[in-house]
């Protein structure tokens, strides 16, 4: 039996928001590290064409229309001589 006066959930219930707020950042920081980035950023850290890239500038002005698709392949296998492409060289030396 209980003796005391007030049978209330007792002090512990004070550290109930903290703990979510554990769990919401934790979950947070998980997707985040999994690949999440929010706000339409990219997916995945130092991965993806940087857009001043050499490489992705052929590819807008091949987007665009200013070279036609014999330039676009010769000149690219110019830079990926030069430059390399992300995943495609990784491992192999």
């Amino acid at each position: 039996m209980n003796t005391r006066a007030s049978a209330g959930p007792g002090p512990w219930v004070r550290f109930v928001p903290l703990v979510w707020a554990a769990v919401v950042f934790g979950l947070v920081r998980l997707a985040r590290r999994a690949g999440w980035r929010g706000r339409g950023g990219r997916a995945f850290r130092g991965e993806g064409p940087d857009e001043r890239s050499p490489i992705a500038l052929l590819g807008h002005r091949f987007a665009a229309g200013e070279i036609d698709e014999d330039e676009y392949w010769r000149r690219l296998t110019v830079l990926e001589e030069q430059f390399g492409r992300a995943g495609v060289n990784r491992g192999k030396k």
